[in-house]
């Protein structure tokens, strides 16, 4: 389970650089997309994954932090998830406003010569 998450974070992270790299704007909204599921992930995976622990408390019983989830990575991958869909919708509406002013989509507002 550890080597496919990790494989994950770094195909999406190696993927959102490549992509952040390109000359146009929506490919450039695609990478840091596929960079903040990079980094939303590494952070998940900060919070452990117990296997064969159960969810809740038996009824009675105490309970051992040490066998449950960190709930802080949770909520701050759902935070960054909210964040990062906002700031994707501001792109999208500025690469557009961009793209009417201009009549291109490239970064520097300017055709490949």
């Amino acid at each position: 389970m550890e080597l496919i998450l990790a494989l994950a974070i770094g195909i999406l992270g190696g993927s959102g650089v490549w992509l952040l790299m390109r000359p146009r704007t929506f490919q450039l909204i695609i990478g840091l997309s596929l960079l903040s599921y990079a980094v939303n992930l590494f952070i998940f995976s900060m919070g452990r994954f117990p296997v064969g622990a159960a969810p809740i408390l038996e009824a009675g019983g105490k309970g051992d932090p040490a066998h449950f989830a960190d709930p802080l990575p949770q909520s701050l991958v759902l935070t960054a998830i909210v964040i990062g869909f906002a700031t994707t919708a501001l792109f999208l509406v500025v690469m557009l406003a961009a793209r009417g002013l201009t009549g291109g989509d490239h970064v520097d507002g300017r055709p490949p010569r």
